[in-house]
Order: C-alpha cells, then structure tokens, then sequence
C-alpha cells in the first residue's frame, strides 16, 4: 500500500473504541508507512484532554493512551512528517484556492503537509477535510 497520513480524526479511531474504529485498524494494519506530523502530537493530546474534561476518559486511560501513542512514534510504527515553510505555504494556497469548501486553518496545514511530503493518501474522518483531499488531487479513504 502506498504511504498514508492519517489526519487526528481517524488516528483516535485507532486508539479509542469509537464507530468504524475496527475498519481504521484493519486499514493502518496494511498500510506502510504511517505518517503524521507535529500538529496530529498537538491536535492528539488536545482531543485526549477534552475527552477527560468530559468525563469520557479517567486519567488512568488518558496517559495509557497518549503513552502508546508516543511508543508507536518512537517505534516507527507512526512516521512524523516535518511541518516545512513549504507545507505552511501550501496550506495558505489551499485555502484560496478552494473557497467553496469550508477547509479549516489546521485541517488546511496537515494538507500541507501531505502535498510537502509526498504522501499518497490521506486518511481522515473529516467530511470536510476528505471533500478538500480529494478536490486537490490526493487519494482520500474516509472513515465517517
């Protein structure tokens, strides 16, 4: 399979019990590599933070989970994508350049760095973020 970056709106699928999170782990199981970036570590620990506020996870499950998911990193099982000058330019460029999709700033910086880092695919659970994909030419396989 051709390489994947994962957006934070399917990589919580693979860590938390949510819907279609066993069609996501069949899919990163076959998928090689696994990319993110520095922004999905941000965007991770702000959605395992507001899940605890919530009262959706206990503390216990909230380090257990952000534990295993910098493990995957140091492991290599989830490769980090630099954030470039270039993916930050590709980003603002996105967001003129489709003015008819409602891409958000973040969402438009992980497209960043898709298009950067020469990832063939993204995976997301983001209707939004998949329409933005697949509008700028980038294979999309939506979890939603």
């Amino acid at each position: 399979m051709a390489s994947v970056y994962v957006d934070t709106s399917a990589l919580a699928k693979w860590y938390l019990n949510e819907a279609r999170s066993e069609e996501v782990e069949d899919f990163l199981r076959q998928a090689c590599p696994v990319c993110i970036s520095s922004l999905t570590k941000v965007e991770m620990r702000s959605l395992m933070a507001g899940r605890r506020r919530e009262g959706h996870l206990d503390a216990q499950t909230q380090g257990r989970v952000l534990a295993t998911f910098e493990g995957d990193i140091a492991l290599g099982h989830l490769v980090l994508l630099p954030q470039t000058v270039e993916s930050f330019l590709t980003a603002e460029s996105l967001l003129g350049a489709y003015p008819e999709i409602a891409l958000r700033t973040l969402d438009a910086l992980h497209l960043g760095v898709v298009r950067s880092g020469g990832v063939e695919m993204l995976a997301t659970a983001d209707r939004v973020m998949a329409q933005a994909a697949e509008a700028m030419g980038v294979d999309c396989r939506a979890f939603f």
